[in-house]
């Protein structure tokens, strides 16, 4: 069934009749990563928080590069950057993120001190500061300490920047609702007796409160992934469409607006796609080939083309014939 398939896909490119791929986009995802819309909580969605965020208040704000495999320690204080828009509240971190390097893991960490830490919510831009993905404060969970890690609140980012842009944003804030909880720790001595199996004593697990200011720890690595959350556009659409994380189709919002889209015609000629990314795309087509994932690969393949890779389709005919062979 396969081979039958490959077969059928490699006299199509050879006739030159592979249809435009479409991308289809998920109405709903897990209130675990992203959260797009509103729940019974009361969960602010990302179209509430682009509403007190125009975007002139985004340009006004300083954003700080973050190197990858680099963990940056960042201390939230008086002396912060501040927001107090909406629910927004207190000192906030701002980060400019790479897009040259792949897909990227972003692990933030809010630090436990004296019995107080800064609750965080993460909203991500991509490079026309339009929100494209956010992750409240519930997501970043409590994490008992560790022999080089201490109490704190942490949450990992899987994000895959569209080609293109020079980088995305990342924007750390909490809130007045964040600022009304607390967090529920584990006593050292009841953490201590799980660890070595001991009868864990019974004691009260002492509470952090949340507070405008504290301690945030964040790494960033660069991984091969496409099934992380796409951050910025890769295909413009006529319209503007309801903003979906994890979707290639064009993002906008109802506030953060972007300069209007022109559609260039289908003669326009195209640049020469740069070196590394047409290495990125051909890379791609092959791994993608190899795990057997042939509508993911004429997924890159039709996106290098349109970015005008020359040597895109020889890669995908190539591993078709090579998988054929095999």
């Amino acid at each position: 069934m396969k081979k039958k398939l490959l077969s059928l896909c490699y006299g199509a490119l050879l006739c030159n009749l592979i249809p435009t791929v479409s991308y289809a986009a998920s109405d709903t995802v897990k209130s675990d990563t992203a959260i797009i819309h509103r729940t019974e909580s009361g969960v602010e969605t990302i179209k509430d928080i682009a509403s007190v965020l125009p975007l002139p208040t985004l340009q006004r704000l300083q954003w700080q590069p973050i190197n990858t495999y680099a963990t940056q320690t960042i201390s939230l204080d008086s002396s912060s950057q501040q927001l107090n828009d909406g629910n927004i509240r207190g000192a906030i971190a701002t980060f400019a993120l790479p897009t040259n390097q792949g897909s990227l893991e972003v692990t933030l960490n809010s630090l436990v001190k004296d019995k107080q830490v800064y609750s965080p919510n993460v909203l991500i831009f991509d490079e026309q500061l339009r929100p494209a993905a956010f992750y409240p404060s519930h997501y970043f969970r409590y994490q008992q300490p560790g022999i080089m890690s201490v109490d704190r609140l942490e949450g990992t980012l899987k994000l895959t920047p569209a080609l293109g842009q020079q980088r995305i944003y990342l924007l750390v804030y909490t809130t007045l609702a964040d600022l009304k909880t607390s967090t529920q720790m584990t006593d050292p001595a009841k953490a201590y007796a799980q660890g070595v199996g001991n009868v864990v004593p019974n004691i009260p697990d002492p509470i952090a409160r949340h507070t405008e200011t504290g301690t945030l720890a964040l790494q960033v690595k660069s991984e091969r992934n496409a099934g992380n959350i796409l951050i910025g556009q890769i295909f413009s659409t006529p319209a503007p469409k309801p903003l979906t994380v994890g979707s290639t189709q064009t993002l906008s919002a109802p506030v953060i607006t972007p300069a209007t889209v022109t559609l260039q015609p289908a003669t326009t000629t195209i640049k020469p796609v740069l070196n590394d990314t047409e290495q990125y795309f051909n890379d791609a087509i092959k791994k993608a080939i190899s795990n057997g994932d042939i509508d993911k690969a004429l997924k890159f393949l039709d996106e290098a083309e349109r970015l005008g890779s020359p040597t895109a389709r020889e890669t995908f005919i190539k591993m078709i014939k090579k998988q054929k062979i095999d």
